[in-house]
C-alpha cells in the first residue's frame, strides 16, 4: 500500500482503540469489567450487537457471497425479526430479573450444576472455533493486500485484540463498536459508489441492475422447499429463526451485550433495533457484491482471486490453455453483456455466455484443487483495483477494526463464561472480586491465544467464511436452544432429564451433519426438537394430586 493508505489505516486504528479505552475507563470490578455496571443505553447495545456480527467476515465474505450467488443469502435472516420479538418477551426479562452474569448461570438455578457445566462447555467449544474463524478473516484481507503470511498476520492481529480486550472490558468494547459501526456504514456506501462509478460510461445504474437480474444475482426469495438447499424462504424463516433464537438468546457473546443494559426496556430496544436494521443491512452488503459482479462483466478480472495460488498455478504447463479459455469466455460474455444491457432479446445469449464463463472459471479454480474456493478474496481484489489512495487504507482499517471488535467481544464472552460458570463455580471458590477480575483477564489472554492458533492452522481453505461461521454455530446452537426452551416453558423437566436431553440433541445434530444432506440451518431445528422431546420423555407425566 502507499504511504497515504498506511497513514489512514494507522490513524483509524489508533482513534478506534483510544476512544474505546477512554469510554471504558473505570472497569475495575468484575461487574464493570463484564457487564459495564449495567449502564449501557439501548442504541449502544443495539450497535454493539450489530457490530459483533458485522465483523471482517461481513466485508470479505458477504460481499463475495453476493458476487457469486446474489441476494439469496438474505433469506438466512428472514426469521431474525420474529426471533427478536420472542426474545424480548421471554429471555430479556428472565435474565435481567435473575441478575446473572451469563445465560448458563441461570440454568443452575433452574436445573442443576452439571447441566450448567455441560452447556457452558458446549458454548466454549463452538464460540472458540467461531472466534478463530473470525480472526482469520482480516488475516486474509491483509495477506492479499500486503503479501504477508496470513498465519503471521493472524498472530499479530490476535495480539492486538488481546491487548485491547484485557484493558477496558465490555464497556470499552461496546463504545468502540458504536464508532466502528458508523465507519462500517460509510465504507460500505463508498464502496458501492465506487463500483457504480467504475462501470463503462454507456452502462447506466439501471442497466447494471438489469444485468444483475439477468444473471440471477437479484433473486431474493426462493419459494421452493428442499431440505438440502441452504437458502430458501422456508430454511430462512424456520431454520434461520431457530438459529437466531439460539444465537441471540443462548450465546453469551450476544446475551452479555443486552445484560449490560440499564433496564429491561433498554435491552428490548437494543434487540428490536437489530430486528429492524439487520435484513436491510445484509441486503445492502450483498447488493454491493452484485454490483461488483456487474463490473466484472466489463473489466478484466483474475481467473483466480487468491494471489498466492494464482502465482503458483501460473507456473503449471497446463495454465496457458486454461487461461486462454477463460479470457475467450470473458470476452464473449463482455460483448453479450453490452448487448443485453440495451436489448432484452439478447438476454438468452448473455445467460449462455455467463454459463460458459462460469465453466471456464471453475476449470481455472480446479488448477488449484477440485474444492478450491476463492470467494473470500473477491471483494479484496476490487478494493485494491478500484478504490482511490487513502480510501483503500480506510476500508482496510475498517475491515481490520471490525474483526478486532467482533473477536474481542467473543473473547470477552468466552472469558466471562470461563470465570463465572467454570472457574469460580467449580475450581476456585470464594475469592475476592479483585482475584476474579484478574482471572477474567487471564482467561481473555488464553482464549485470544486459542483463537490465534485456530486461525493460523485450522481456518484455511474454509470457503465462504460467512457460511462457515454459521455452519459451526449450527452444530451446537440447536442443543443450546432446546435446553433453554425446557428451562423457560417446561417446569416439570428437572436437571438430569435436561442434561441427557442436551447430549441427545447434540448427537442428533452430528448424525444429521454426517449422514444426511440436510442444510445446516435445519440442524438448529433438529437439535432443539430432540432436546425438548427427550427432556419431556425422560421427565414422564406430571404426578397427579390425590383428593
Amino acid at each position: 500500500m502507499s504511504a497515504m493508505n498506511w497513514a489512514v489505516l494507522l490513524l483509524w486504528l489508533v482513534s478506534l482503540v483510544s476512544y474505546g479505552l477512554y469510554r471504558g475507563r473505570g472497569s475495575s470490578t468484575v461487574n464493570s469489567y463484564l457487564l459495564a455496571g449495567n449502564t449501557m443505553p439501548w442504541y449502544a447495545m443495539g450497535l454493539s450487537i450489530l457490530a459483533t456480527q458485522a465483523s471482517a467476515i461481513t466485508f470479505i465474505s458477504t460481499t463475495g457471497q453476493g458476487f457469486v450467488d446474489g441476494l439469496r443469502f438474505a433469506q438466512f435472516y428472514f426469521g431474525l425479526p420474529i426471533a427478536m420479538v420472542i426474545l424480548c418477551v421471554t429471555a430479556v426479562p428472565i435474565f435481567h430479573r435473575a441478575k446473572v452474569y451469563t445465560a448458563y448461570e441461570y440454568l443452575e438455578s433452574r436445573f442443576d450444576a452439571k447441566t450448567r457445566a455441560l452447556v457452558s462447555t458446549i458454548f466454549l467449544i463452538q464460540r472458540g472455533l467461531a472466534a478463530g474463524i473470525g480472526l482469520y478473516a482480516p488475516a486474509v484481507a491483509l495477506s492479499a493486500v500486503l503479501g504477508w503470511s496470513d498465519r503471521w498476520l493472524a498472530a499479530l492481529i490476535g495480539l492486538l485484540v488481546v491487548l485491547y480486550t484485557t484493558t477496558g472490558g465490555i464497556k470499552a468494547l461496546t463504545w468502540a463498536d458504536v464508532q466502528q459501526m458508523t465507519m462500517i456504514f460509510l465504507a460500505l456506501l463508498l464502496s458501492l459508489l465506487v463500483a457504480v462509478h467504475a462501470l463503462p460510461h454507456n452502462v447506466s445504474f439501471p442497466d447494471a441492475i438489469r444485468l444483475a437480474s439477468f444473471a440471477g444475482r437479484l433473486n431474493i426469495v426462493d419459494f421452493r422447499f428442499h431440505p438440502s438447499d441452504r437458502y430458501n424462504l422456508w430454511s430462512g424463516l424456520i431454520g434461520g429463526g431457530f438459529l437466531a433464537l439460539a444465537y441471540f438468546g443462548c450465546d453469551q457473546s450476544q446475551v452479555q451485550r443486552y445484560l449490560t443494559g440499564k433496564s429491561i426496556a433498554q435491552s428490548r430496544l437494543g434487540l428490536l433495533f437489530n430486528a429492524v436494521v439487520k435484513i436491510p443491512m445484509q441486503l445492502f452488503i450483498l447488493f454491493i457484491g452484485a454490483m461488483v459482479f456487474v463490473l466484472s462483466l466489463f473489466a478484466p478480472a483474475p481467473a483466480i482471486y487468491q494471489p498466492a495460488e494464482a502465482a503458483r498455478v501460473a507456473r503449471k504447463a497446463t495454465w496457458p490453455a486454461v487461461e486462454s479459455r477463460y479470457r475467450a469466455a470473458f470476452e464473449e460474455r463482455r460483448q453479450a453483456a453490452f448487448a443485453a444491457a440495451n436489448d432484452s432479446a439478447a438476454v438468452p445469449a448473455f445467460r449462455a455466455a455467463q454459463a460458459k464463463f462460469e465453466r471456464a472459471r471453475v476449470g481455472a479454480l480446479h488448477q488449484v484443487s477440485p474444492d478450491f474456493d476463492d470467494t473470500n478474496y473477491i471483494f479484496l481484489s476490487f478494493i485494491k483495483a478500484y478504490l482511490p489512495v487513502g480510501l483503500v487504507g480506510l476500508v482496510i482499517g475498517v475491515i481490520f477494526s471490525a474483526s478486532m471488535g467482533s473477536t474481542s467481544g467473543e473473547i470477552n464472552s468466552l472469558a466471562t463464561v470461563s470465570v463465572i460458570d467454570i472457574y469460580s463455580r467449580f475450581l476456585v471458590r470464594n475469592r475476592s472480586d479483585r482475584h476474579y477480575l484478574w482471572a477474567s483477564r487471564g482467561f481473555t489472554v488464553f482464549w485470544g491465544a486459542y483463537a490465534v492458533c485456530f486461525a493460523a492452522f485450522g481456518a484455511r481453505g474454509f470457503g465462504a467464511l460467512i457460511e462457515r461461521v454459521n455452519i459451526v454455530g449450527s452444530l451446537f446452537y440447536g442443543g443450546l436452544l432446546g435446553v433453554f426452551v425446557l428451562a423457560f416453558f417446561c417446569r416439570r423437566v428437572k436437571g438430569t432429564a435436561a442434561f441427557f436431553a442436551v447430549l441427545a440433541g447434540e448427537a442428533a445434530i452430528f448424525w444429521a451433519a454426517t449422514f444426511t444432506q440436510l442444510s445446516f440451518l435445519w440442524y438448529n431445528v433438529v437439535g432443539c426438537t430432540v432436546v425438548v422431546s427427550v427432556g419431556l420423555l425422560l421427565s414422564g407425566r406430571p404426578a397427579t394430586r390425590k383428593s
